[in-house]
């Protein structure tokens, strides 16, 4: 199961949210969200349970838990949305 994680620490390492949410079963991976252009973490976070049980235990246990200085949320990841291409456009449109 993918668990959502958000409000992180800009600090927070994959091993500390590891060690967190190992406290309450198997974690399979975990993934911090970092900004394409500048590289630094966007402040969330997905770990990954193969257990659901064990995922839904973590949510409950975690979620609005204090961590390195910032209150957690975390929830049931949902599934990530379509959103098209990146389209074109752009480009001259007045006269020349």
């Amino acid at each position: 199961m993918k668990i959502y994680v958000g409000n992180l620490s800009y600090s927070t390492t994959e091993a500390g949210l590891r060690d967190l949410f190992a406290q309450h079963g198997n974690v399979e991976d975990v993934h911090i969200v970092t900004d394409r252009d500048t590289g630094r973490p966007r402040g969330f976070a997905f770990v990954s349970m193969p257990e659901r049980g064990e995922a839904i235990a973590a949510i409950d246990a975690l979620n609005r838990k204090e961590f390195e200085g910032r209150t957690l949320n975390v929830s049931e990841a949902r599934p990530k949305e379509e959103r098209g291409g990146r389209g074109g456009g752009g480009g001259f449109r007045g006269r020349r």
